[in-house]
């Protein structure tokens, strides 16, 4: 037999406890799990839900990364005066170049300086690009409020008429990637779909929506306002089961009207869009003064489109908004910064989000209220990763109206983050969110509720207060686990997500 020196054992013996301390020290979730080989094995409820794949968000869904397109223009700011109609013209011009084969008709480089804008700057057509370089500076100027760089589309979502069909499934449980549809004979692999969940009024009864607490201004749920519009692309089609590139993130259920599918076309959403390296500001009077700049960069019916590197200081609302309309967009590495207006309702949420699949990712913010927030209907899935916010005056998450589908990971707060039925705030708020998940957030206190019907919300890893808003009464505990334990594996969600993906490909 082999003597090895006490050296050596002391040093396996070290090792051993080492290896032991740090593998005690991390946990994997109940609902899932990061297999040795990267994937990941999801454990359902008793219907069948799962926490939703949230890898399929932002730019072109993260299988691409942002481009550095081309500069086909570049302007510097005259020495006094505003440069509104100079960056409008630049934008115009390059909008009538014809794009390449990734879509990109050019950037426009602006040269160091300061660009005073009185108005507004609008780009409306595809594959166009505003970047800056350092210390390029714009300035909403004077005393008007308005959204100063707005990136916009056109039209809507339009069914294809007789396409339309039922899903044949009683129930399609969240997290799921297929079901079965009466027939799949209109279909084809790529086409772009709605989802629809139809809103039935024994839903919104057993929500208990119809009877919020009433005020002056206060609206009950309806079911014409709380039908939901998933936009998904079909992957695969075996027999008439059809396949999607998002989960489902509202379950379908047959108690409660079950779903359809539709095709759509979007003729006018542009695409390829691109705002970098500016730092924003706005003029403003005094702490409280609401008549300048509201929205830095706002987007909207647009999609493959980003935001980078972006800093916002002093606007009444965003840095960066994402309207109704925008989808598969990016925003990642910017700053809203130090908001000027009173704070109350409808001001300071930093980055906002209303539309679908998109990535707020690597922010920072100060003075805000709802920083890194969703508002009514939004659609999901959606994903706030690795974001800060300092100064709150108010809560992160979910802020109104049935929010589905919202991954938080990794977002710290000295405030609240919260998921709850919000009552009769505003003008009839009612229940924010439903499967919403804070993963490995840190903040000064949580509040999680489940809603009565229709989903869950999940609080894994946290490190915070568990704070119990009872105003409203007794409302279903969220789903917590792990609260005040550090170590949780895998550390963020989406990235152990989107790894796992791309390990299948």
């Amino acid at each position: 037999m082999k003597l090895y020196p006490v050296k050596v054992l002391l040093l396996v013996a070290m090792t051993t406890t080492l290896l032991f301390a740090f593998s005690s020290a991390t946990w994997q979730s109940k609902f899932l799990k990061v297999n040795a080989d990267g994937s990941i094995t999801y454990f359902p409820d008793e219907q069948g839900n799962t926490i939703p794949d949230f890898s399929r968000v932002g730019y072109h869904h993260g299988d691409k990364a942002i481009p550095d397109v081309k500069v086909v223009k570049t302007i510097t700011a005259p020495t006094s005066g505003d440069s509104e109609k100079l960056i409008q013209q630049a934008i115009d011009e390059v909008a009538k170049l014809k794009p390449n084969s990734m879509g990109h008709r050019g950037a426009i480089l602006l040269k160091k300086r300061t660009y005073k804008i009185p108005g507004v700057i609008k780009i409306n057509a595809s594959g166009i690009v505003l970047r800056g370089e350092k210390g390029t500076v714009f300035v909403a100027s004077g005393k008007v409020k308005r959204n100063l760089i707005v990136v916009a589309g056109a039209g809507d979502v339009k069914e294809v008429n007789g396409t339309r069909v039922k899903i044949a499934d009683d129930y399609v449980p969240v997290g799921a990637k297929s079901f079965k549809v009466k027939s799949a004979k209109a279909y084809q692999v790529g086409d772009d779909i709605i989802v629809y969940r139809p809103a039935t009024t024994n839903w919104i009864a057993d929500l208990k929506m119809d009877k919020i607490v009433p005020k002056s201004d206060t609206r009950q749920w309806d079911t014409q306002t709380y039908n939901f519009p998933f936009e998904r692309k079909i992957t695969k089609i075996e027999g008439n089961t059809i396949f999607i590139d998002n989960p489902i993130v509202m379950a379908m259920e047959t108690q409660y009207g079950g779903g359809e599918v539709y095709k759509y076309t979007f003729a006018g959403r542009i695409k390829e869009v691109g705002i970098e390296n500016l730092e924003i500001q706005s003029e403003y009077a005094n702490d409280t003064d609401e008549e300048h700049g509201w929205v830095a960069v706002q987007f909207n019916k647009v999609e493959n489109a980003w935001a980078r590197n972006i800093v916002s200081k002093y606007f009444g609302y965003s840095c960066v908004s994402l309207e109704r309309g925008a989808k598969k967009v990016t925003v990642i590495d910017s700053k809203c910064l130090d908001g000027k207006s009173q704070i109350t309702g409808g001001r300071r949420y930093s980055f906002n989000n209303v539309g679908q699949q998109n990535l707020f990712m690597n922010l920072e913010t100060t003075e805000g209220r709802h920083d890194y927030v969703t508002a009514a209907q939004v659609l999901g899935p959606n994903v706030f990763y690795n974001c800060k916010a300092s100064k709150t005056h108010s809560d992160i998450g979910p802020h109104h109206r049935w929010t589905m589908g919202t991954l938080y990971d990794n977002v710290v707060t000295d405030g609240q983050i919260n998921v709850q039925d919000r009552g009769n705030s505003g003008t009839g708020h009612g229940w924010a969110g439903v499967n919403q998940v804070f993963w490995n957030c840190r903040a000064k206190e949580i509040t999680l509720q489940n809603p009565y019907v229709s989903g869950k919300n999940y609080a894994i890893g946290v490190i915070a207060d568990k704070r119990i808003n009872t105003k409203l009464g007794d409302r279903p505990d969220g789903e917590w686990e792990g609260q005040n334990k550090e170590g949780l594996q895998p550390s963020s969600l989406y990235l152990a997500q989107l790894n796992a993906r791309k390990k299948l490909k």
